[in-house]
């Protein structure tokens, strides 16, 4: 049985593909499209997912859709309605996108795919809920769900037993955790659905000093884990902008227009809301568990790609261990309605498995002969290595402190590049953590890099406590035997200053506040990428490497040979590995659209 979940018109479409309950396919529409959180019917994605099945759509049994638009379009309008006649403006924009194809969506998958089969509704936060529980390694488990808003649940939590997931409660829009966040996304400059990890980067630049306002005038937060917000000071509903001049008044001023200075103020924001938010989630978890008595968790919603929450949780929280979607957000519901419907809606058997979803590498390979075409008809100077060869060579350049694309195997599914489409570079680098955000990825300075270990090795240079972390969704702290004694002056930099502050013996990767987003590494997981960290292991005593996504600023990772090779030129990267395939960007012909192309980007 063929079973295709689609996942659009919001933000970050996608598309699944099951057959028989294993995962065939999953991938992001703007791996494709090219833009950047492509909210689109996933037509591209859908192509991909039926071709790595080798089906036609006729041959699909079940397509199923990721929440339920005529309870979407109830919400919107019935808030229309209680704000009327604000939010006029916002209405009129919002009215032909709903009626076009939001609202019929049977209309439009018939009319897209030429699908004449049986469609199947999930609820948006039950998608978040299959994706955290069906694919995770628990038999039984407590699930959390937090995001912006699906139709009108922002925040629930529920229990995943056998092949059901059933929730329990939930908090109803306007109150959001997730669009709280994103207010202040929105206040300090960066753009909402995908700024705000960039909040959360900035955070430990800052200190909590609006901890208490926040609390006091914008958050009501109880001890069993729900919150109410005050929509006093916040446009959301049926405006335009995410806050309003009250808010702006709470906060000294109006909201930092985006690419200008970052001041101590904006540094100061994102550290309070983020100390908020990791004491709600907590809160949450807390309350969950004593209600439900499980030992385990699953988490989704786009709340759970904040890192820095997931790591206290697991170091703080009541449960013995947590199970994060690697996919988290919205793209992510594509593959939780496919797997809601196999499960719980046909009752198909499901057996507890750690690598159900093939450690989230699940979208377009390119092999060799492919690849070598590409590079063969552009006359693309390359070197063919072995595959035994191939993981000494490229740790002795990373040992170098050589930058090194890395398109290698089936792209990942999720926001994380995870060793299939990743920039590589040394953690021992005290340059490399500036040189890689503006001379490759040409993007804010104060942006931390993650570091890729080997899972037996990453208790030698992390306080992971025994956990693995592989798909880089838990901060945990550097050890303090890695640590550097700081000078006074070093100790009382502030905001930015803290950048220029050598901290530990992998300066390349430890944040400001001595910690790092972790992502360790199986040998069954990616085999090659496992045996390139071995090699730099082997070569320096260093079980670390950077591992930073394959793109620059503003473009989703790249997919294809082609793409991989264009951000290769565009950038000051040194090598590029594809395949078998080194590429040296010495013996390269010059790229002729390097330098405007940089100018658009550069920051300063």
């Amino acid at each position: 049985m063929n079973i295709l979940g689609i996942s659009s018109f919001y933000h970050d479409s996608a598309a699944a593909l099951l057959r028989d309950g294993d995962i065939v396919a999953a991938a992001q529409e703007e791996r494709f499209t090219r833009k950047k959180h492509d909210p689109r019917f996933p037509t591209k994605a859908i192509d991909y997912c039926l071709t790595a099945g080798g089906l036609d759509i006729n041959q699909v049994d079940y397509v199923a859709f990721y929440d339920k638009p005529l309870v979407k379009f109830e919400r919107l309008l019935l808030t229309y309605l209680a704000m009327s006649p604000h939010g006029y403006l916002s209405f009129l924009m919002q009215m032909p996108s709903w009626l076009k194809e939001k609202l019929f969506v049977r209309n439009t998958i018939r009319k897209e795919l030429g699908y004449e089969g049986e469609m199947l509704f999930s609820t948006h936060h039950l998608s978040h809920a299959s994706a955290a529980f069906f694919p995770s390694p628990f038999e039984e488990a407590a699930v959390i769900t937090v995001d912006g808003v699906g139709e009108w649940a922002t925040t629930t939590y529920g229990v995943g037993q056998g092949n059901k997931v059933q929730i329990l409660k939930e908090i109803n829009f306007p109150h959001s955790l997730g669009l709280l966040y994103s207010a202040f996304t929105y206040f300090t400059g960066f753009k909402v659905n995908s700024g705000e990890y960039k909040l959360m980067g900035l955070a430990p630049y800052g200190e909590p000093k609006y901890v208490d306002i926040i609390k006091r005038e914008l958050i009501d937060i109880r001890d069993d884990g729900s919150f109410r917000l005050n929509m006093r000071y916040f446009d959301y509903c049926a405006g335009l902008r995410m806050t309003n001049r009250r808010f702006a008044s709470l906060f000294g001023g109006p909201e930092r227009k985006p690419e200008t200075k970052i001041s101590q103020r904006e540094m100061d924001l994102a550290r309070s809301i983020q100390v908020v938010t990791e004491e709600v989630i907590l809160n949450i978890a807390r309350h969950v568990h004593k209600e439900t008595g499980m030992k385990t968790l699953a988490l989704a919603g786009g709340v759970a790609l904040n890192c820095v929450a997931n790591g206290r949780l697991l170091r703080e929280g009541p449960f013995e261990n947590i199970w994060i979607q690697p996919c988290a957000g919205d793209g992510g519901n594509a593959l939780g309605a496919a797997l809601f419907a196999w499960h719980h809606l046909l009752d198909k058997p499901r057996v507890a498995d750690p690598h159900r979803q093939k450690a989230t590498y699940l979208g377009p390979a390119f092999p060799d002969a492919e690849i070598q075409a590409f590079l063969d008809s552009r006359k693309i100077p390359y070197r063919k290595l072995s595959r035994e060869e191939l993981p000494g060579v490229v740790a002795d350049l990373i040992s170098s402190e050589k930058v090194v694309g890395w398109h290698q195997g089936r792209m990942e599914f999720g926001p994380r590049a995870l060793g299939a489409r990743s920039i590589l570079g040394d953690p021992r680098s005290r340059e490399m953590q500036s040189v890689l955000n503006l001379k490759i990825k040409f993007r804010e300075s104060f942006r931390p890099f993650a570091p890729t270990a080997l899972a037996e090795h990453a208790d030698t240079c992390f306080d992971l406590r025994g956990n693995e972390s592989p798909y880089m969704l838990l901060v945990a702290d550097v050890l303090p035997e890695r640590l550097r004694t700081l000078g006074d002056d070093e100790k009382e930099a502030q905001g930015f200053d803290k950048l220029r502050v050598v901290r530990s013996d992998l300066p390349a990767i430890t944040h400001v506040d001595n910690s790092a987003r972790i992502q360790t590494v199986n040998k069954d997981d990616h085999p090659l990428y496992y045996e390139l960290l071995r090699a730099f292991h082997e070569k320096t005593g260093c079980p670390v490497i950077i591992n930073t996504s394959f793109n620059v600023r503003g473009e989703p990772i790249v997919c294809t040979p082609e793409e991989s090779y264009t951000c290769f030129m565009r950038t000051k990267m040194d090598y590029l590995c594809m395949g078998s395939f080194l590429l040296d960007k010495t013996e390269q012909e010059p790229w002729e659209e390097e330098d405007d192309w940089r100018e658009e980007f550069e920051l300063d």
